[in-house]
């Protein structure tokens, strides 16, 4: 195992990171489509994407040939599940796709790093300079101007984002992350419809925009995370960190393929600084303190 993971990946792995980035950065891409077209309401979307993915995830467990016990109830993780999948559908109602995967990659990459410092890792200086440098990205894109995004959006984001990092970090060291992934989507559902029952005023979807919230459960979140599983265990954890810096670029340019938006300068050098300061610290060594 250690060979695989610190030798150079294999054609295998490689075409399943790169499905597992596409189908990450397809769910900013799908959300923001279905909001965008007032096909569906956020509340619906989000609930809809919970269900979808859970049974996915329920019936891929089912059949997989490995069997393992079913570990504890994480009812915390389950919580920071469903605040990142509300937040981030309330999210993109005002947000384009590539600036709110930015934030959103930016948040889960610091909240990250935030809980390393405090558990006792210690930055050198590079990766002091990049955490820097991500920061300042972050607060140079939502900084008021012209091109600046809308705050509330960003805000809402911003919060999906320290969910989502709270929630892998929940995830380290599980004997099954599929299986538990599986059983926190399960235990999130509960939450996202009381969601929609607080918003059933509101609430209203087409045929089009169902199809983008099960595709977005379905397909981007439940089989996304199942490839994703797949491609980890040949991925060091570096490159498994590194990698994902691409999915803000993706749905970026999905936006523009896709949704017709722009890639304004302020997101370029935004996007320059947050994915190369969080590069920075991911490519310097870091340390535990001794007490």
């Amino acid at each position: 195992m250690s060979e695989a993971r610190g030798g150079l990946p294999t054609l295998q792995t490689v075409v399943l990171t790169a499905a597992a980035m596409l189908a990450f950065a397809a769910n900013s891409l799908l959300c923001r489509l279905a909001l965008q077209q007032r096909g569906i309401d956020p509340a619906s979307f989000g609930s809809i994407r919970m269900v979808s993915g859970a049974i996915t995830l329920a019936v891929i467990v089912r059949v997989r040939s490995q069997r393992s016990s079913p570990g504890h109830a994480d009812w915390l993780a389950a919580v920071m599940l469903f605040a990142y999948v509300a937040f981030f559908s309330f999210a993109y109602l005002t947000l384009p796709a590539g600036t709110g995967a930015l934030i959103l990659f930016g948040a889960v990459q610091l909240t990250m790093f935030s809980v390393g410092l405090r558990s006792g890792e210690r930055f050198g200086p590079i990766a002091w300079v990049g955490l820097a440098l991500a920061v300042a990205g972050l607060v140079y894109l939502v900084s008021p101007g012209v091109a600046a995004p809308p705050l509330f959006g960003a805000a809402l984001m911003a919060i999906a984002g320290v969910a989502w990092g709270v929630y892998s970090l929940r995830g380290r060291g599980v004997a099954d992350p599929l299986a538990a992934t599986a059983g926190n989507f399960a235990r999130a559902v509960p939450f996202a419809l009381v969601l929609s029952l607080l918003f059933v005023a509101s609430a209203h979807a087409d045929a089009a925009g169902v199809s983008l919230a099960i595709a977005s459960g379905a397909l981007t979140s439940g089989l996304g995370y199942v490839i994703w599983y797949a491609a980890l265990s040949k991925l060091s954890a570096m490159r498994a960190a590194t990698v994902q810096l691409s999915v803000p670029l993706i749905a970026a340019f999905g936006g523009v393929l896709f949704l017709s938006e722009a890639i304004t300068p302020r997101l370029a050098a935004a996007s320059a600084a947050i994915l190369g300061g969080i590069a920075l610290v991911l490519t310097s060594r870091s340390q535990k303190s001794r007490p």
